[in-house]
């Protein structure tokens, strides 16, 4: 139960080693016999006071470090998600762009292009234009669909009509409708959802009106093209004189 120590063991807390071997004890005792003032007595209950426990610090920490590590995971993957949507999203409106000018193209065709042979149905409504083929509100049947009186007082046509209408009595014209192109749409991958549509609005030309008698016109053309999903939407618009 008891067992004596020198000074030094002592001092760096090795009192609670054992000793290794019989001789060693009697070594001990021995020279606590020569000189006492040499040893410290310790009994079992001081070394039982003495003795340092060992705690769970180490799998606290760990959790921690692993609680951590998961975060920057999670947060990672959410980014690049997010980095991947904003990247998808920007190609849709890209596409739909490339739509919308496309049919600002058409619509060059549509009216005719001064010095080429024109592929147009309507070539005689706009080399001579009536005010009885540009209705108020844009016309939506026959040879008048798509065209539209330039209001001078009011929302201009291009803000009132609806763009993504497609049935009979719709106010836009689809791609191709008067020129006989063809857009491919609709199919799987990144085409546009459907063929982009434009109205052509009959405007004063403020260049002429002034030096002639008879007002001259000149086209405001407003396209609206589709990217892959119909619910991106880009719109364009330009003024044609022709």
């Amino acid at each position: 139960p008891t067992f004596f120590v020198t000074q030094k063991e002592y001092q760096e807390h090795k009192y609670n080693e054992a000793l290794r071997s019989l001789s060693d004890y009697l070594f001990t005792l021995e020279s606590f016999l020569k000189d006492k003032n040499k040893f410290f007595y310790i009994d079992s209950l001081s070394r039982k006071k003495n003795t340092h426990y060992q705690h769970g610090a180490s799998l606290i920490i760990v959790m921690l470090i692993l609680v951590v590590v998961s975060i920057l995971g999670v947060g990672g993957v959410q980014i690049v998600m997010m980095a991947e949507r904003g990247t998808r999203n920007d190609r849709d409106m890209q596409i739909a762009w490339q739509a919308a000018e496309a049919a600002l193209i058409d619509a060059e065709f549509d009216i005719g292009v001064k010095g080429l042979p024109s592929t147009s149905a309507r070539e005689s409504i706009f080399s001579s234009p009536d005010s009885a083929n540009f209705p108020v509100g844009c016309g939506n049947s026959g040879q008048t669909i798509g065209l539209c009186s330039g209001e001078i007082s009011g929302k201009p046509a291009w803000i009132t009509v609806d763009f993504t209408a497609t049935d009979t009595g719709a106010n836009t014209v689809i791609f191709g409708a008067f020129t006989g192109r063809q857009f491919p749409s609709g199919a799987a991958g990144v085409q546009p959802a459907k063929p982009p549509r434009y109205v052509i609005e009959r405007i004063i030309d403020p260049n002429t009106s002034k030096t002639k008698n008879a007002p001259e016109y000149m086209y405001r053309v407003t396209a609206m093209g589709f990217g892959p999903n119909a619910n991106t939407q880009a719109v364009l618009q330009m003024v044609y004189r022709n």
